[in-house]
């Protein structure tokens, strides 16, 4: 049996807050969202465009409220946690409306409050329910995400499994020098703080070399390695996996028994705070998925984007809140898993980028359906960056994708200047998602295509007659939506 992520006193405080959101949820309903990603996933421009197709009133025709015009008024409110950083909407939106360029990734956890107001869809509702409902936002980094499982290891276990991961075929060149290092120190040897830098150094190296869009893994923890900010240089982070472990308990003054306090150190005053004061308070999650980015990695890609979101997802407390047990012990009573950047393939293969993800969390979503929690895989754009065309090729007619690469961008040997749009063929997926996943079959067949992914910038948007700005496309944001906060406004 894995070892529990929190203690009893843990749990004792993670009551008293849902108590407390509980009492002030009475006078304000509320509901705390989730949004997190692994690297490249788009977890700012998700949040950035939900919220602007909220306040422009964009079509969403799959988001009920909106579309039967309950919603009477949208307002950012001020936030209830006064310590974790205010999520700066109004930049972003700057950048992708003003600028037409991406927002920078999410670096550290920030929240953002948004309070609809709205008419019950019954005359019971209308009567009972007060008509409003604030949705706080909790935007957090993929790189946490990762820690999660951290919680449940112990040193050995963290040691077996990166030295696994690292002697991999697409890995170990990019290990080299971290395996190296650490195959020539003995464990036994005094603890020493050069040594612990120079092996963190060189493992962290690997990490981000792992990380790289063309590489495309997943599975890369300690996720603040790679995201460290102000413990950057700490003890904290200063230690790394060893591949020669002394049997039984290391001794005082060791290697080992230094880099084994720093782990646990690690997680004691980094992840566990951030599960207990951030995570365990969610009521609904989103996951955004770089599913496409993993296809074009290969199998390698595949199998560790799989295993991060089997591992990640594990990490969830998922299941049915009643009205008694969510007194003391408050769970994840949504998720929706969202391959994200649907707008960088034809629509005809937008329904097997979803069941191609669903296959990659098909264990999660029977584990997670099995606790009464709804779970739920989508594919989507948070921001449509291109349109679809057709275009006539030695006698075919070919499905083709229409944008603007983003400046530098480089198509088969021509270098855009973010100005010029191109028409992209982006190639079509298998229809059998198993291609990815059986390797008897992968030998026997031909591999799967790959898909041509391009780096378009945002959409213009045009001011209507009156000088109103739209609000930002979308390819299934509404229905997105719909499954997370839907039923809190009927």
């Amino acid at each position: 049996m894995s070892p529990s992520p929190t203690s009893f006193t843990d749990e004792a405080r993670i009551a008293l807050e849902n108590l407390g959101d509980k009492a002030a949820g009475l006078l304000n309903p509320s509901i705390r969202l989730g949004v997190t990603g692994l690297s490249r996933a788009g977890k700012t421009v998700f949040i950035t465009t939900l919220i602007h197709n909220l306040f422009n009133e964009g079509r969403l025709p799959l988001f009920e409220a909106q579309r039967s015009r309950r919603i009477k008024s949208v307002a950012l409110e001020e936030q209830p946690d006064d310590a974790v950083p205010r999520f700066q909407y109004e930049d972003h939106v700057k950048a992708l409306v003003g600028k037409r360029i991406w927002p920078g990734s999410t670096r550290a956890i920030s929240e953002l409050r948004i309070t609809l107001h709205y008419q019950s869809a019954s005359g019971w509702g209308r009567w009972l329910s007060p008509g409003k409902l604030s949705i706080d936002i909790v935007d957090y980094p993929g790189e946490w995400l990762m820690d999660l499982p951290l919680l449940t290891q112990d040193f050995a276990g963290f040691c077996e499994q990166a030295a696994r991961l690292a002697r991999q075929p697409r890995r170990a060149a990019f290990a080299r020098e971290w395996l190296a290092r650490a195959e020539r120190i003995p464990p036994d040897a005094a603890a020493d703080e050069m040594t612990a830098r120079d092996l963190a150094q060189d493992f962290t190296a690997y990490l981000r070399a792992c990380k790289d869009d063309e590489q495309a893994f997943s599975s890369l923890a300690p996720g603040r390695f790679l995201m460290p900010g102000d413990l950057d240089g700490s003890p904290a982070l200063t230690f790394a996996p060893l591949v020669k472990l002394l049997p039984g308990k290391a001794p005082k003054g060791s290697l080992q028994a230094m880099m084994e306090r720093r782990f646990e150190a690690y997680k004691a005053h980094v992840v566990k705070p951030f599960f207990r004061d951030h995570f365990t308070r969610l009521d609904r999650q989103i996951v955004l998925v770089d599913a496409l980015q993993a296809i074009n990695g290969g199998p390698d890609a595949i199998e560790d984007l799989e295993s991060a979101l089997g591992d990640v997802l594990a990490s969830f407390r998922p299941g049915a809140n009643s009205f008694l047990g969510s007194l003391l012990t408050r769970k994840i009573d949504k998720v929706l898993i969202a391959a994200t950047k649907a707008d960088h393939l034809h629509h005809e293969s937008h329904d097997r980028l979803e069941a191609i993800t669903r296959r990659m969390v098909d264990r999660a979503v029977k584990r997670i359906g099995r606790t009464g929690a709804g779970i739920d895989v989508i594919a989507l754009a948070s921001v449509r960056a291109t349109r679809e065309a057709t275009v006539s090729r030695d006698g075919d007619t070919l499905p083709v994708i229409v944008g603007t690469p983003i400046l530098g961008e480089k198509i088969g040997g021509e270098t855009f200047d973010g100005e010029k749009k191109t028409a992209v063929f982006p190639g079509d997926l298998p229809s059998n998602p198993d291609v990815y996943f059986d390797r008897d079959e992968q030998v026997a067949a031909t591999a799967p295509p790959q898909i041509n992914i391009v780096r378009f910038r945002p959409p213009e948007i045009e001011a209507t007659g009156g000088g109103v700005k739209l609000s930002l496309p979308h390819i299934r944001l509404d229905r997105a939506l719909q499954f997370l906060i839907g039923d809190r406004l009927t």
